[in-house]
């Protein structure tokens, strides 16, 4: 299990925060300063009381040194040390279920997002109670392995849309901000890696949870990217499967099972029309109904063990 240390200061328990920003650092030793920098500047303008819990997520580089070395002028920043590398998710997961604020924003430390709007995420929040979560959503991809990347993220998130049945402007974005009291049955479902922002968009969605989306920049970040094309992408994708299934799983299993049993029908009908005899049906015929027959016998069963359960 992960150990964390705690340094810092923050506010106090008098003072609690009406926001929580969660902050993964990891290799960040170049910009991190300069990040927590922007960060402070835009909550103190806003007038909102606020904590930055700054996570560092067991850097190899002096990440963990500049942060406790500018810890001093940021009296709002609390830090976190990490003995072993934990992932993304697993930093926002541990922050989110210790924040002390009403509001969670999470973000990275890589001077991609536009930091400095935090607030306005915040004041988007405060102004519709209707909304649960609102996420940035970025205009421009600047991420490596662009001509990979853009396809197949839109693949994904064209496959997320279809079993949401919403429509999901930035699927995976590192910026967002919701109600913690709200978010807090689904972080446990948070996997440790990237896809930990896909898992959160589409809890909410998949329970009727109001999702708002406001246009951002997106800058080329600083160092050296942690994203792996193949095995994100791949983790990606799985994860969308996985949370539709744990929320609604006749989305993903009932229409191959009744084109399955459609297809098996149609050939039914086929070998007895061709063969010239009465019920007669070859073997592939038999083997398409059934499993039709079988994964939609599947599909409700699972929605029945879904609907059993009380988080949902």
């Amino acid at each position: 299990m992960t150990t964390p240390e705690t340094s810092g200061s923050a506010v106090t328990p008098a003072q609690t925060p009406y926001v929580t920003i969660v902050l993964p650092c990891y290799n960040e030793q170049d910009h991190v300063v300069d990040e927590v920098e922007r960060i402070s500047a835009a909550m103190d303008a806003s007038g909102y009381t606020y904590e930055l819990m700054a996570v560092d997520d067991c850097s190899t580089d002096e990440t963990l040194a500049r942060l406790q070395e500018a810890a001093p002028r940021f009296p709002n920043m609390r830090i976190r040390a990490f003995h072993r590398n934990g992932g993304s998710g697993t930093v926002r997961r541990i922050g989110s279920q210790e924040a002390r604020g009403e509001i969670v924003v999470w973000t990275d430390a890589d001077m991609s997002y536009p930091n400095e709007r935090i607030p306005e995420l915040v004041q988007i929040l405060e102004k519709d109670p209707t909304i649960d979560q609102v996420v940035g959503a970025r205009t421009t991809e600047e991420g490596s392995h662009k001509l990979l990347r853009v396809p197949a993220k839109w693949f994904i998130r064209k496959v997320a849309e279809r079993l949401a049945g919403q429509k999901i402007p930035d699927l995976n974005s590192g910026l967002r901000a919701f109600r913690r009291s709200v978010a807090r049955p689904y972080l446990r479902l948070l996997p440790p890696g990237f896809s930990c922002v896909t898992t959160i968009t589409l809890a909410f969605m998949s329970n009727q949870h109001d999702v708002y989306y406001l246009p951002i920049d997106y800058a080329k970040r600083a160092g050296k990217s942690k994203f792996s094309f193949v095995s994100d992408a791949y983790r990606y994708i799985l994860q969308v499967l996985r949370m539709i299934m744990y929320f609604n799983p006749l989305k993903v299993l009932m229409p191959p099972a009744l084109w399955l049993v459609g297809f098996g029908l149609v050939k039914g009908v086929y070998d007895v029309i061709s063969h010239g005899i009465e019920f007669y049906f070859t073997s592939n015929t038999v083997v398409i109904f059934l499993t039709g027959m079988i994964i939609g016998s599947l599909a409700l069963l699972a929605d029945l063990i879904v609907r059993s359960r009380g988080d949902v």
